[in-house]
């Protein structure tokens, strides 16, 4: 999430009332969790195990519970418990307000773009020309719609990431303060869901097109002219490059890359990356020629087990 405008170190520090090391005037322009960082953006780490992943990431401000050792070009904010205290800032920059009318006053809506009954469309929402969303649509706060873009009924953009931090004795919601975007030219059947980003992007990329029933983690690329058939499931911080097909019921687990022009067969699911241009079947997936002769094989195996228990009776009375 970047700021409307820079803060200073000084400035952010004093909000959380914490200690800082480095420039006071140091400009802070935006914060992210750790995989979206870039320069410039605060950071939070409170666990030893992630401290160098934080300290030698991109983000320039690092909100750290212990007092080490500044690395070059960074600063840092010691804070007593560095989630609690990102998750003020979240509410101070990109505080929830409910609303009250359906479309917002703040909305931006392009020429010849149809909105049908139901819809909501929340507040600093961008939609472009040409569109169509169906009825029933919740459009959620700060998302991005370009142009030639449908939206079927049920459909909800921009819901809050799933992510919690688990303590001993509670669940804490890791506020979202991220957003979703839909480049031109997408199609989006009904009742799909595709969350906001934590603090970056969700990004569904131009001319892809979804099925019905097809949930989108957050902080998720999915690429140009995609196809997703109905009931996919894509967990978060996920990567899938151009022409990729995932046919029914696919699910596709976090962090992980599909590779151009990848296809994933009805049912299937991967738990690590997988190359482009192949076509994959199974759970987990492997390629689906190799998937297929290990499924010949698995119906042979009673054929196979009643031909050698045979064979171990026919031995032993030749004994």
């Amino acid at each position: 999430m970047k700021f409307n405008n820079p803060h200073s170190l000084k400035e952010i520090a004093g909000l959380l009332s914490c200690k800082y090391f480095g420039d006071p005037e140091f400009k802070i322009t935006g914060m992210n969790e750790i995989h979206m960082v870039e320069a410039g953006d605060l950071t939070f780490v409170d666990h030893p195990k992630y401290y160098d992943k934080a300290l030698s990431s991109k983000a320039t401000t690092i909100l750290i519970n212990k007092e080490i050792a500044c690395p070059d070009g960074k600063t840092l904010i010691f804070s007593k418990s560095p989630f609690d205290d990102y998750m003020r800032l979240v509410k101070k920059f990109r505080p929830f307000t409910p609303s009250s009318q359906m479309i917002s006053e703040t909305a931006s809506v392009g020429e010849g773009t149809i909105i049908q009954p139901g819809t909501f469309i929340g507040k600093n929402v961008s939609i472009g020309k040409n569109c169509l969303i169906h009825a029933n649509v919740s459009i959620y706060d700060h998302t991005i719609i370009g142009d030639n873009v449908i939206i079927h009924s049920g459909t909800v953009i921009g819901a809050d990431a799933f992510y919690f931090q688990k303590r001993e004795k509670e669940t804490v919601k890791f506020e979202s303060c991220g957003k979703a975007v839909i480049k031109d030219n997408v199609e989006i059947g009904a009742n799909c869901t595709i969350d906001k980003g934590v603090s970056g992007e969700t990004i569904i990329d131009e001319y892809t097109k979804f099925d019905n029933h097809v949930q989108i983690g957050h902080d998720t690329y999915i690429g140009k002219r995609c196809l997703f058939a109905s009931a996919v499931l894509v967990a978060g911080v996920t990567h899938i490059e151009d022409d990729v097909i995932l046919w029914g019921q696919v699910a596709i687990n976090k962090d992980l890359r599909v590779g151009k022009g990848a296809v994933l067969l009805g049912t299937s699911a991967i738990d690590k990356s997988i190359e482009g241009n192949k076509v994959y079947f199974g759970a987990p997936a492997v390629e689906a020629r190799e998937k297929w002769k290990e499924l010949v094989m698995i119906r042979r195996l009673p054929e196979m087990y009643e031909k050698l228990n045979r064979l171990t009776k026919d031995a032993e009375k030749a004994k």
